[in-house]
């Protein structure tokens, strides 16, 4: 017996939090047990090695850790949650509600590489994480997409509001643009569920998008 695996992923600044967070209220009002994850788990020292990638410790620029080299780092994280967290509710059947998983990878590592070679590293990573390592695939994907420039302005009214500094893949314009071309690739590949999040250029509201959402989801429950 095993639970469902729904994962919200999308490029930094498409609310993912905020929308996993309001499926999570909406399944407690359902009365539906769920546990929720978040990647990467900052605080744990499993998720520090990642943690350092992003504050810039092993390079300033994205490109500077290679995709297979930022994907293991990640992976380190994700499989100790798996054994700390998480594992024995999912094996139990319950319904876990991540915050980023390994499609986090997917979009953000392939996007440093040449189109030519961005399926076999694809091959790599779901290889790595879903079969060597153990940690289960996805049930439901939902890619919340927002154009680069809404995205910008998300990051930098967060880095207002709550007097942080942005990650190397937060400050750099040039690799965001390039994430988001490779997901919207990778997610009409994969049959990830897109939630477009923005409509006549302006961000859509977090309600308006919650109940697309929930409507897309209720099938996998």
């Amino acid at each position: 017996m095993s639970g469902k695996l729904i994962v919200f992923e999308g490029t930094d600044g498409s609310g993912k939090a905020t929308q996993a967070k309001m499926l999570g209220e909406h399944l407690r009002q359902e009365g539906i047990p769920f546990q929720e994850i978040d990647f990467p788990r900052y605080g744990n020292p499993f998720a520090e090695p990642a943690k350092l990638y992003l504050d810039g410790a092993l390079g300033r620029r994205p490109g500077d850790v290679s995709a297979y080299a930022a994907s293991t780092l990640y992976a380190v994280d994700r499989y100790a949650s798996y054994k700390q967290d998480w594992g024995a509710a999912y094996e139990a059947g319950t319904l876990i509600l991540a915050n980023r998983y390994t499609t986090s990878n997917a979009v953000h590592q392939a996007s440093k590489l040449p189109p030519a070679e961005r399926e076999e590293f694809l091959k790599w990573l779901f290889d790595l994480e879903y079969h060597r390592l153990g940690l289960p695939e996805p049930d439901l994907v939902l890619y919340l997409d927002l154009p680069t420039e809404l995205s910008e302005r998300m990051l930098r009214r967060r880095e207002h509001v709550t007097g942080t500094h942005a990650d190397i893949h937060e400050q750099d314009e040039t690799y965001l643009r390039s994430c988001r071309m490779n997901a919207r690739q990778i997610a009409k590949e994969l049959d990830w569920t897109v939630i477009n999040c923005a409509r006549e250029a302006e961000i859509r509201s977090v309600e308006d998008i919650h109940e697309e959402v929930w409507r897309r989801m209720k099938r996998y429950l």
